[in-house]
């Protein structure tokens, strides 16, 4: 019988059938940070669980840590607390924390593909949404909450139901000035927030086979947006020459093993899909959102939507509390739009090929006077990369602040936020009311038209710098 990738993960993972559409899954790899795994840590403890698997089990320092330069776990006083529970509860279980001022930290789903951690095939969770990100190397990924996550430390498995499926196939090239965080939004706005609803999402076509790790990264990191658990991209040689030379990659003899067996990832041609959608990417804009849902996206020189286009009444009153949210008109260009902030970070975007694309636009150039533009590099690894290549000099010289690894404003739990009012364009992956921030207004947009954007003190489209 034909097969899809998640199939072919699904299965190898399955322990016990426990009827009724339920099933017992093995747990390869559970990733933990500071916000969540505190709470976790402090369940265990009450029910007096032990860790089964703690060789299984990988932690960091990133949701309620300062980024200030020079800061410390301490630096922030609430996010301290989480640390000490969190810490407490690793150290006791003999988990691997990548603690704050060593060489593995970073935020959660971008110090873990570049450690290795991340492998063709693995289930692996965190409790955390965007553990979608991880399925661009073509693992079986996704977000859990805090009794699933107990669930999972104490016996390294979980009860599950299959998901259903979905294909996304993105046809043709990328136009200039166009990256996979625009590909992304404009499937979102496209397909809407409930598309995936139910479904483990897997994106193929030509546009994903030449798009570099970082990139399918970032499009499986906003597959939740479409109301999907899972994005997925089938491994190929792009995946194999990524992990080559990992950390916690297999090396030498084991490492070819792997890739012959990771081969075979790939859904099968005649494999079926609850739903199958293609997008041609070469129609798509630099992109930006303007209300408070990802799918509110649209490309930068086309008018803010009219409420009276809403499919129906409900829709009709989203839009309108959109627009009195964000303080924008319909029929009116976001272009030219001044802004208060540029945010370049998050998990979605704070790779070093993020940083590089953010660079580009900087150079030579400097921020509006009207802007604050900070850069957050997603790990200590990327924030050492992009040093040795000079890009924290590129952004420090425009204006830009260099900031350490965290999640910094797009979760706001650090003490860094949007004040109330101000436009922020961001890299990050929600725009939901508050999330930067009680009252900010979050434009969603990728690196380089965040840079654009601080550039010009207003969002602009990037072709034109």
């Amino acid at each position: 019988m034909a097969k899809t990738l998640l199939d072919k993960i699904w299965d190898d993972h399955v322990v016990a059938d426990l009827g009724d559409g339920w099933d017992l899954m093995h747990v390869d790899r559970h990733l933990l940070h500071d916000l969540s795994g505190a709470l976790a840590f402090d369940e265990m403890a009450a029910r007096g669980l032990p860790v089964a698997s703690p060789e299984l089990c990988f932690a960091t320092v990133d949701h309620a840590i300062s980024t200030m330069p020079g800061r410390t776990a301490r630096t922030f006083e609430r996010g301290a607390r989480l640390y000490d529970r969190m810490k407490a509860g690793v150290t006791k279980a003999g988990i691997r924390l990548f603690d704050a001022g060593t060489g593995g930290q970073g935020i959660v789903h971008v110090m873990a593909p570049e450690l290795g951690l991340v492998l063709p095939g693995m289930v692996l969770i965190c409790a955390d949404s965007h553990t979608c990100t991880n399925g661009g190397l073509g693992a079986l990924a996704f977000g859990v909450g805090t009794l699933e996550c107990v669930h999972a430390l104490a016996t390294q498995t979980l009860r599950l139901q299959r998901p259903g499926t979905m294909r996304v196939t993105l046809e043709g090239q990328l136009a200039r000035g166009v990256s996979p965080k625009d590909v992304i939004l404009h499937v979102i706005a496209r397909l809407g927030v409930a598309a995936g609803v139910g479904k483990a999402v897997e994106f193929d076509g030509p546009a994903v086979a030449t798009m570099e790790m970082e990139g399918r990264l970032t499009i499986c990191n906003l597959a939740v947006e479409l109301g999907a658990r899972s994005g997925l991209i089938a491994p190929d040689d792009v995946t194999f020459a990524y992990l080559a030379g990992r950390p916690f990659a297999p090396t030498g003899e084991a490492f070819d093993r792997a890739v012959v067996q990771w081969r075979g990832l790939a859904s099968d041609a005649d494999a079926h899909f609850d739903r199958s959608v293609s997008i041609d990417v070469g129609q798509v804009q630099p992109t930006i959102t303007w209300g408070t849902s990802p799918e509110q996206a649209i490309g930068v020189n086309e008018p803010v939507p009219d409420p009276a286009s809403g499919i129906d009444a409900r829709a009709r009153a989203d839009m309108c509390a959109a627009l009195d949210y964000m303080g924008l008109e319909p029929g009116r260009p976001l272009a030219g739009r001044k802004v208060d902030r540029v945010f370049i970070g998050s998990c979605a975007n704070s790779r070093l090929s993020d940083l590089r694309e953010a660079a580009a636009i900087v150079r030579g150039r400097r921020k509006a006077t009207n802007v604050a533009a900070w850069v957050v590099p997603g790990s200590v690894a990327v924030k050492s990369a992009a040093e040795a290549e000079g890009l924290d000099r590129v952004f420090r010289e425009a204006g830009f602040e260099w900031r350490e690894p965290g999640c910094s404003m797009c979760v706001a739990a650090n003490g860094e936020l949007v004040a109330p009012g101000e436009r922020c364009v961001s890299t990050s992956n929600r725009n939901f009311v508050g999330r930067q921030g009680p009252g900010a207004r979050t434009h969603l947009a990728s690196p380089a038209m965040a840079a654009a954007a601080a550039i010009a003190g207003a969002i602009a489209d990037v072709r034109t710098i």
